[in-house]
Order: structure tokens, then C-alpha cells, then sequence
């Protein structure tokens, strides 16, 4: 799959999004180049607009947008995001890079829960904050199953979904380092990362290495990763829910140094 082909995809194609159909872009602008980083939020100025490369993702048309600002937020510009049954994210497609020893950082705050979700239920499929991570690879290997998944988004959105998707989301039940598989497709998962209100107005911090989660989830070794995305969604639910996204950064890990045994001299 080509760079241009995920930015115009539905790279969160994912539970109950997926009978809605993949994701249009709303932005006039669709040609935009892939990026080469990702740029941090507290960068940004207050009430400005987010990098070009960041791009609107809906659902359908009919859903309602969640709304996405910068914000001031204890004296750093932060992402803010306010979902009022709505289902719409930001997607950052990036110029395709090795997972091997690639680190995932970033924090977040929910500043309520959706009580009445269920990850685990497509139906009830909603939470305040979702990272996603897209993964290349050769579609041709995969079960007829999912092949026909990736036909049927084809048909209906007109391009490629990715070949994988790796979610790390903050869930209202279930436990942290659960994998949630998609019902529909081998080929998105989810990892819980934070579960529950306990932790809620409280900033959370992660980090996560995005070969071992991969594999931990897909059994097998990752492609190269092609892009970003979050989400904010209360539509299956038909709730409100209002999260903060701090910083996201993208890091290659240093190699543990061997040790070196010295001879003996005796």
C-alpha cells in the first residue's frame, strides 16, 4: 500500500466503525505530503490550526464530528477533544519506517468515562482516548476472510485499508494489557492501556514498543509503520466525553551495549 493510498484511506477502520463504512477525508487538501515526524502539540500555538499533515477522518458524513482544539492547559498547549455522540478522529500519515526498536510516548487525561462502554462489544465500542498506529504489509498472505474485509472497504470508501492497526485505547472495563481483536478483520486489534475512573483528571503517561506489541498481538513480525491516528467517540453509545492529548513522539530506542569480558591474566 502506498503512502498516498493511507492518507486517503481509513486507517480506524475499526469495531463498530467498520459497518459505517472506512473513512472519508473532510479537508480540501489531499495530496498532502506524508511527515517525517510527528510534531508535538506543545509547540503549537492556542486556538491555531494543526499542522497540515494532520487530517480530519469521519466515519460517514452522517456522525457527528468530534470536536478536536489546541488549547492552553496548565501553562502547555495541549490537544483537547469533546465528542457529543460523535465519531471522528485525526489521522497523521508519516513517511513509512522500521518498527524494529521504535518507541510509542505520549500522555493523555480523561476527564470523564463513558460508563456504558464495552470494548468488547461493537456495539457498545466507544472510549475518550484512542492512539492508533498503522502498519504496512503483503496482503496477498492473509486469510480469504480478511482479504474480502479489505475488498468490501475498498468498494465502499474507494481505497486500501492498512494492512494492520494497532489501537491503544483507555477503556471503561476491561483490564489493562488485555487484546482486544476486532470481530471483523484479524488484522485490527486494540490494547488496553489505562481501564476504569479512578484514574480519570489525572495525566497518564506511556510508553510502548511498537515491535513487541505488534507481535505480542499479530504473531508475527511488523511491517513498516505508515501513520498515526486518534480518537475521541461516543456515538454507540450516544454519550459525551471530553479527554486531553498531550504530547505523541515517536522515538528509536538505543541498543542494550554487550558486555565486554576481559581476559583473565592469570
Amino acid at each position: 500500500m502506498t503512502v498516498k493510498r493511507f492518507i486517503q484511506s481509513g486507517l480506524l477502520c475499526s469495531g463498530a466503525f467498520f459497518l459505517s463504512a472506512c473513512a472519508t477525508l473532510d479537508v480540501a487538501e489531499k495530496d498532502i505530503p506524508p511527515a517525517d515526524h510527528v510534531e508535538k502539540f506543545s509547540k503549537l500555538n492556542e486556538g491555531g490550526r494543526l499542522p497540515k499533515a494532520w487530517q480530519i477522518w469521519r466515519v460517514t458524513p452522517q456522525k457527528n464530528k468530534t470536536q478536536y482544539s489546541l488549547k492552553q492547559y496548565q501553562g502547555r498547549v495541549v490537544l483537547h477533544a469533546s465528542a457529543d455522540v460523535a465519531a471522528s478522529g485525526l489521522v497523521l500519515p508519516l513517511k513509512p519506517r522500521s518498527a524494529d526498536q521504535l518507541m510509542l510516548s505520549w500522555e493523555w487525561k480523561a476527564l470523564n468515562m463513558i460508563s456504558e462502554a464495552d470494548n468488547q462489544e461493537s456495539s457498545k465500542d466507544d472510549a475518550p482516548l484512542r492512539i492508533v498506529v498503522a502498519f504496512d504489509g503483503d496482503k496477498s498472505k492473509l486469510p480469504i476472510k480478511d482479504q474480502m474485509v479489505f475488498e468490501m472497504a475498498k468498494i465502499i470508501s474507494g481505497h486500501d485499508m492498512p494492512y494492520a492497526s494497532l489501537m491503544y485505547v483507555w477503556s471503561s472495563k476491561t483490564p489493562v494489557e488485555t487484546i482486544i481483536p476486532s470481530p471483523r478483520t484479524s488484522r485490527i486489534k486494540m490494547i488496553v492501556v489505562n481501564s476504569g475512573g479512578e484514574q480519570v483528571g489525572q495525566w497518564q503517561k506511556h510508553q510502548r514498543d511498537l515491535s513487541k506489541d505488534y507481535e505480542a498481538a499479530f504473531k508475527e513480525v511488523p511491517g513498516k509503520v505508515i501513520g498515526l491516528g486518534l480518537l475521541t467517540d461516543t456515538d454507540n453509545t450516544r454519550t459525551q466525553a471530553n479527554a486531553i492529548y498531550g504530547d505523541i513522539e515517536l522515538k528509536r530506542s538505543k541498543p542494550t551495549p554487550k558486555s565486554v569480558v576481559k581476559p583473565s591474566n592469570q
